[in-house]
């Protein structure tokens, strides 16, 4: 009989155990490492504090907040604020802006940076090459507000440079900012002026840790520099690639909200109104929070299904992915 209740336990004995052998270890670790644990509880913090426990604040999506009674205090009504959003007449147009304005800047500003950090990996001169980086990776440190300022001095119809020249060769100006047809032109490709050249250093990083023997062995068999590139670098920073697109897909609803809101006027409206403007003037002006909160869950919850469908399928074809 005691033989057979100490092998009954013995489980548990074990599991103790191992549970006290990890907090030994855990606590000499962090007696050993205690620096680098104290620089992790800043970032730590900031998470908790202003990502996950705000989270919890998402349930007024399905109340009708009121201030005076509080968040979970509030009358509970399911999900009429989700109903309310799909069954409006702007759902379908706000959907089709968000989805086009977020993959053309996808089909142009993903490939464009890895362009040009393979044409910057094969420059030689060094002077001339810092120059182009340096050109092209300024524009980053310039803040929206700016940006927009600088478009609308080159494309005002009275002001605009671009109209300036339309006068002096005798040609109407033309209000390029007006044009519900060139708001996604003038949107896409500013922004990928401003962001290609930041962009272009992470797949510079990727290409720096390519065995130079590769590059050595593909110029004794006698490889051209096209060759290096579609054999060797390409490859090199495919992982990397396959990374930034997925979290590219993941964010495709999460349009910024800033630059679409400045660049917006009563011309371009139709083509410029998106979810996370819609849900500003909705939402937030009128002081309709829940249904400003549910648009936003419905956005994040897109946003997480195109994330696990892209991760899932870069694993199949590729066997990379973010887990």
């Amino acid at each position: 009989m005691k033989v057979e209740i100490a092998n009954k336990t013995s489980p548990n004995s074990d599991a103790l155990q191992v549970k006290s052998t990890i907090l030994a270890k855990a606590k000499k670790s962090i007696k050993r490492h205690w620096q680098l644990y104290l620089l992790v509880i800043p970032p730590v913090l900031y998470f908790l504090i202003f990502k996950y426990i705000p989270m919890l604040n998402s349930v007024i999506a399905f109340k009708d907040y009121s201030v005076v009674k509080g968040i979970w205090g509030s009358e509970w009504v399911g999900f009429k604020h989700f109903e309310m959003f799909f069954n409006n007449p702007q759902f379908w147009v706000l959907i089709k802006n968000t989805f086009y304005l977020s993959l053309y800047s996808l089909a142009v500003g993903f490939p464009i940076p890895i362009i040009l950090a393979l044409c910057l990996n094969e420059i030689k001169n060094g002077v001339f090459k810092k120059t182009v980086q340096l050109v092209t990776y300024a524009p980053y440190f310039i803040s929206t507000v700016i940006i927009v300022s600088m478009l609308t001095l080159m494309f005002s119809p009275r002001l605009g440079i671009i109209n300036q020249l339309f006068s002096l060769l005798n040609l109407e100006s033309i209000d390029f900012l007006g044009m519900p047809g060139m708001f996604r032109d003038i949107y896409v490709w500013s922004d990928v002026w401003q962001h290609a050249g930041y962009s272009a250093i992470i797949y510079l990083a990727a290409l720096s840790g390519v065995d130079p023997s590769q590059y050595e062995a593909a110029r004794v068999d006698g490889a051209t520099r096209l060759q290096k590139i579609i054999y060797i670098d390409i490859p090199s920073i495919m992982p990397v690639a396959t990374i930034i697109l997925i979290l590219s897909v993941g964010n495709i609803m999460a349009l910024g909200f800033e630059k679409v809101f400045l660049l917006q006027n009563p011309l371009n409206l139709s083509t410029s109104e998106v979810i996370s403007t819609y849900v500003y003037k909705i939402g937030l002006l009128n002081a309709n929070f829940s249904f400003a909160t549910a648009v936003g869950l419905f956005n994040s919850v897109i946003n997480l299904i195109l994330l696990v469908v892209v991760n899932a399928t870069s694993k199949k074809i590729s066997k990379n992915g973010l887990w």
